[in-house]
């Protein structure tokens, strides 16, 4: 048996989140049963480097699979991307050591949150329109009272099945471009709804509706109904991932 990495993106407009779930299409369900009709319909099952929900995206994202030949990677690669649908690209594989865990062995993950001030038809599907007069250096302000080591239970999805609910946030800013504006934050791991939540908190902050501090109040809370409500999904992006 050889394990190997695959790095992919995808859109996840259409799909309920990575992860394989009954009676709903996943991206994770999509690959698998590419790669089942590539190997006689044999049940393969890959394991992806964290969970996405319902409707967000990955500029970047890893998996890893443990076959039994050896695959030209090439060949491999546009055998994948000619079945798969548009909505998902392999952009390369590669041949690991046999214990590199795609999900276990990463130890940064970056989420972007996009927003368009501005109604824009091409945007819809990848940005949330969001008209309201915001500060964007009182949110970073805010932004700031994220890092280091903390308990984000109060931004995690509620009776989220976990060992621990502390996280180490790297990096946590608002930026703007030509597009709009988007959130980036690092950090060793997420919890469910957590980046939502926290766009979502941030946002009443730049609308004036409670100040910077109160991200500390919301942290020592422990409670998810101190944050605000959580952002649509589909201006979310797994952005990368580090190893």
């Amino acid at each position: 048996m050889t394990r190997y990495f695959f790095e992919i993106s995808y859109n996840g407009k259409n799909y309920h989140g990575w992860q394989r779930q009954a009676n709903s299409v996943s991206v994770q369900e999509t690959i698998e049963s590419c790669f089942s009709k590539l190997y006689s319909n044999k049940d393969i099952g890959i394991i992806g480097c964290g969970r996405t929900d319902a409707g967000v995206h990955a500029k970047q994202y890893f998996f890893h699979v443990d076959l039994e030949n050896s695959e030209d990677p090439i060949v491999f690669v546009f055998k994948l991307n000619r079945m798969l649908p548009e909505s998902i690209f392999i952009k390369e594989m590669k041949s690991v050591e046999s214990d590199l865990h795609a999900r276990f062995a990463a130890k940064k993950r970056t989420y972007r949150y996009y927003i368009h001030p501005q109604k824009d038809p091409f945007k819809e599907e990848l940005s949330w329109y969001f008209p309201q007069k915001i500060d964007v250096d009182q949110m970073n302000k805010a932004a700031n009272f994220l890092l280091g080591e903390k308990d984000f239970c109060s931004f995690a999805k509620v009776h989220t099945d976990v060992k621990t609910t502390i996280c180490s946030v790297y990096s946590a800013k608002w930026h703007t471009d030509a597009n709009g504006l988007y959130f980036e934050i690092s950090a060793n791991r997420f919890l469910r709804n957590m980046v939502r939540a926290i766009v979502g908190t941030l946002l009443e902050v730049g609308a004036g509706k409670i100040p910077p501090e109160e991200i500390l109040t919301i942290l020592t809370a422990k409670n998810r109904q101190e944050a605000a409500v959580s952002v649509p999904a589909h201006g979310l992006f797994l952005w990368e991932i580090l190893y």
